[in-house]
């Protein structure tokens, strides 16, 4: 289940450990998606460095970072409901809950196994553009690395009511996470029923982080 979305996180971590890391106390202007995604970036991964010990000793303390310095700024809710799709209106409201609260977990332990495996690519933030009248707008990012063709990405953001704004979907080399796993879920919903999903992503949440062996030596 759910196996080709680490093609999906990948092009995120090597955002988000690709950026110079900068002071914890840089502060994020969500009233700017272009600043925020840059910010958060910065942020997380210089979080990852500071608790390196934690993480070499507990691999699970990815999902702390994770949960702390990313998900703030991503609109997990709203990404859940359209994930939910047609699905969504023959549901109950505890049923919702459920599932956006099953959604978030799922996306924290699956961005947090990303994050095992980043390396040091270039990272190329385009330039920012008039959004004062915008309600979703598509933060573009390149990830260079020597000998191969750039990993082009965009972050898609939403003006929230009180003007500040979310990341809610990331589109790889075209494809949108958000629209992949629509049309999965809506495929395990219809064959299986919404609770037996929930409860899928509710085990996938619980499964702990692994850090696979590099250079022929196991890691903790």
């Amino acid at each position: 289940m759910f196996k080709n979305l680490s093609r999906f996180l990948l092009p995120l971590v090597m955002v988000l450990g690709t950026t110079s890391a900068v002071a914890a106390d840089v502060v994020v202007d969500t009233n700017d998606p272009y600043a925020m995604v840059k910010a958060v970036a910065n942020k997380t991964f210089d979080r990852f460095h500071k608790d390196k010990a934690l993480i070499d000793a507990d691999s699970d303390h990815l999902k702390v970072i994770v949960r702390e310095e990313l998900m703030p700024y991503v609109d997990y809710k709203y990404a859940s409901y359209k994930v939910l799709g047609q699905y969504l209106k023959d549901s109950t409201e505890d049923q919702r809950n459920r599932f956006v609260d099953a959604f978030e977990g799922y996306l924290v332990s699956t961005y947090a196994q990303a994050f095992t495996e980043y390396t040091n690519q270039k990272v190329e933030f385009s330039p920012g553009v008039d959004f004062s009248k915008e309600k979703m707008v598509d933060v573009n990012v390149q990830i260079i690395e020597a000998g191969r063709p750039p990993i082009k990405l965009l972050f898609k953001a939403r003006r929230l009511k009180d003007d500040s704004w979310k990341a809610f979907d990331l589109v790889a080399e075209g494809v949108s996470l958000l629209s992949s796993k629509q049309s999965e879920i809506s495929n395990l919903i219809r064959q299986q029923g919404i609770d037996p999903v929930i409860k899928m992503l509710e085990d996938r949440t619980k499964e702990k982080v692994t850090i696979k062996a590099k250079s022929g030596k196991s890691q903790s």
